[in-house]
């Protein structure tokens, strides 16, 4: 198991964003941690209250916001404006090229959210953007198919062979998820304590497994929350 620790993460911090980079970003560059698998940018991002990204373009990108804390105002040259909360997800694949904006639209409160990008397997498709909700109590205990490439379960169409799954584990919950041959897997600690394989991990620890055939999981305080990656 490859673990990577929250506080050996790159950082930015503008004033207005402090980011965490569990993966080479910007100004952070580690050549020895570029990616894991198809796993380009994992970014754990604060922003303050009215402020944001301004339109940026961006191409051949799968972008997968996942919302924690907050609420976050997305907008793109598709013609969508939403608003993103936790629990929800959105995916924004990017194709041949989109420009998008994302901003806190509170006064007074932070938002966090995970900022996380896969390159798609096909390159050059019609940009597409989709977001959903995946209620708490789908995701108790249990872990819950947020994207896959076929849109299963009700979850995100991804155009790529990975799948992930969210789940929140109180102390003593458990789950499994069995992996098929030549299948990896990465497990990102949302917030709390969770057990990966008899490894204590928590709030924004990581770790990518290469050989294993499963991810075990349990939950170890009040409430942890988890995102795992099933990748091609």
């Amino acid at each position: 198991m490859q673990i990577k620790r929250a506080g050996e993460r790159g950082k930015t911090d503008i004033g207005w964003l402090d980011s965490k980079h569990t993966f080479s970003f910007g100004g952070y560059h580690d050549p020895r941690n570029m990616h894991f698998r198809a796993l380009r940018v994992i970014n754990d991002d604060r922003v303050a209250p009215g402020r944001g990204f301004g339109r940026h373009p961006h191409d051949n990108m799968e972008i997968i916001s996942y919302v924690v804390e907050g609420s976050l105002e997305h907008s793109d040259s598709m013609g969508t404006g939403s608003v993103i909360r936790p629990g929800e997800v959105q995916l924004m694949s990017a194709g041949s090229g989109v420009t998008h904006s994302e901003y806190n639209g509170s006064s007074e409160e932070p938002v966090r959210f995970l900022q996380i990008w896969l390159p798609p397997a096909v390159r050059g498709l019609a940009p597409r953007y989709q977001q959903r909700a995946f209620p708490l109590e789908e995701r108790r205990g249990a872990l819950r198919l947020l994207v896959s490439p076929e849109g299963a379960e009700g979850s995100l169409e991804i155009r790529r062979d990975v799948r992930i799954y969210g789940g929140t584990f109180a102390e003593g919950e458990s789950d499994t998820l069995e992996l098929g041959a030549n299948r990896s897997a990465w497990v990102q600690v949302v917030r709390g304590t969770i057990e990966v394989n008899g490894e204590e991990l928590g709030e924004g620890d990581g770790a990518g497994m290469t050989d294993a055939a499963a991810v075990a999981l349990r939950g170890l305080d009040e409430e942890g929350e988890v995102i795992v990656f099933d990748l091609d």
